[in-house]
C-alpha cells in the first residue's frame, strides 16, 4: 500500500502544503530529519546524493550541505533553523548558496514549518513551505521541487525499510 502523500500548491497563500506518512516511529522519523549522517542518505533525489559540510541543529544554527550530481557537480544549500521543539516540530529558512554559505539572491528563500505526528505505528510529517510571493513559489515548482522531493521521500522510505 502506498503511503499517504499530499502535495498542494496553495497559490492564493504563496505556500506549498505537504503531508507524508512513513512506516516508522516518530523517534526514528525525527532522527532521520535532524541527523546529518542520515539526511545525507536520503535528502537528495537520485542520482544525486547529499553531502553535509556542517550542521548545528539548534535554534539559530545552520545546516550547510550540497547535492552532488552524477558528474560531481555541486548545488549548495543552507537551512537556518528558527525554532525547534524536539520530537514535535522545527522551522527554518532555506536558501541556495555557495560552499561558504553565502546566499544566492537569484533564488527565493523558503520558510519550512515541519511537524511530526504519531499515527499508530506510523508517523505523519506535515510541512508548510511559505514563500514571500507567488512568483517565488512558482520558481521553486519550475525547478522541479515536487519531483525531487517526491524522490527524496522514496529514499526515506527505503531507509526506514532497512531499519526493520
Amino acid at each position: 500500500m502506498k503511503p499517504l502523500f499530499d502535495f498542494i500548491a496553495d497559490k492564493e497563500n504563496s505556500r506549498i502544503l505537504i503531508k507524508r506518512e512513513f512506516a516508522a516511529s516518530k523517534n526514528l522519523v525525527w532522527e532521520a530529519w535532524t541527523t546529518p549522517e542520515i539526511l545525507d542518505l536520503w535528502w537528495a533525489p537520485k542520482p544525486y546524493h547529499t553531502k553535509t559540510k556542517s550542521m548545528d541543529f539548534t535554534a539559530g544554527g545552520m545546516w550547510l550541505y550540497c547535492m552532488v550530481g552524477p558528474n560531481n557537480e555541486t548545488h549548495w544549500c543552507r537551512a537556518d533553523y528558527l525554532s525547534i521543539k524536539p520530537l514535535e516540530s522545527y522551522s527554518g529558512l532555506d536558501a541556495f548558496c555557495d560552499e561558504n554559505a553565502n546566499i544566492n539572491p537569484e533564488f527565493p528563500r523558503t520558510k519550512w514549518n515541519v511537524k511530526f505526528e504519531e499515527h499508530g505505528e506510523n508517523t505523519v510529517v506535515n510541512i508548510i513551505n511559505q514563500f514571500e510571493k507567488l512568483e517565488d513559489l512558482e520558481q521553486i515548482i519550475e525547478l522541479g521541487f515536487k519531483e525531487g522531493f517526491t524522490m527524496a521521500m522514496g529514499n526515506l522510505d527505503e531507509y526506514f525499510a532497512s531499519k526493520k
